[in-house]
């Protein structure tokens, strides 16, 4: 067992909760896009308070976890994460993910069901190709300008957090660990899952074409619907409240079935 699960009984170091939600109705686990950190959810978080439980989760090397060793395995931080949420089995909480977080997402969701038999509550995967279409794709392999320039690209990442040398130098290992485990990850294309699945993308994301956002309807077994919404791969931060009314109307659907 690598050391990563072996410290992911640790909840508390893995889970973060910004907003009191309730405790008997939908509980949401959140996941980080590369780079990401669990503080990325707040918002969302706030915004689908309070009926939903939102909780985000912390990948080790960024914030608080910034003196653990990062994990560039998408396989071993799935492993991890999923023994943090092998004890919420009793009422399985659903899975949203963002890019990399979409795909880890889908990896736990898999361990769920192969490994205890029960699926996720619902699963949400955003600005993520499905895993049959792979994209060669080696930002990890480039210098730090290169990499700060692809966040630069992206949007998702603070102008002013690329002008600052010293944070810089404390996030750039975990954004090159990050990357590495997203770009050399290669996810088995006959993988589904029974629960409910609902991707979400931006129309002008560079990084997901609508062919490979409506792939994943292969990997669903248990319904699919697709969501496009206008703007790039980080959509969501101008869809806030579409966004969040898309969780809590489709959690709110599964809690009745």
């Amino acid at each position: 067992m690598n050391s990563a699960v072996r410290n992911a009984r640790n909840t508390e170091a893995w889970i973060r909760r910004f907003h009191e939600g309730p405790d008997d109705g939908p509980r949401l686990i959140c996941l980080p896009h590369a780079g990401g950190s669990a503080s990325f959810y707040h918002p969302l978080s706030a915004a689908v308070t309070p009926h939903v439980s939102a909780y985000a989760v912390q990948y080790p090397g960024r914030q608080d976890r910034r003196h653990e060793p990062c994990i560039d395995s998408i396989p071993e931080l799935a492993d991890a994460l999923f023994e943090v949420l092998e004890p919420w089995a009793d009422r399985p909480p659903a899975l949203f993910g963002h890019s990399m977080g979409a795909t880890l997402a889908f990896e736990v969701a898999v361990r769920m069901e192969e490994r205890l038999g029960t699926p996720p509550a619902a699963l949400f995967l955003s600005g993520r190709r499905a895993p049959s279409h792979f994209r060669p794709e080696r930002v990890h392999t480039l210098d730090d300008a290169g990499i700060i320039d692809e966040l630069a690209t992206l949007s998702g990442t603070d102008p002013r957090v690329l002008r600052e040398p010293e944070i810089l130098d404390m996030i750039l290992p975990m954004l090159r660990s990050d990357y590495r485990a997203i770009e050399t990850h290669r996810g088995r294309p006959g993988d589904t899952v029974s629960c409910p699945m609902t991707v979400l993308t931006g129309d002008s994301d560079e990084r997901v074409s609508a062919e490979e956002a409506a792939a994943w309807a292969d990997h669903a077994r248990g319904g699919f619907r697709l969501r496009t919404f206008r703007g790039g791969h980080f959509y969501l931060n101008d869809h806030l409240r579409e966004v969040a009314a898309i969780l809590t109307d489709s959690l709110a659907v599964a809690r009745a079935v």
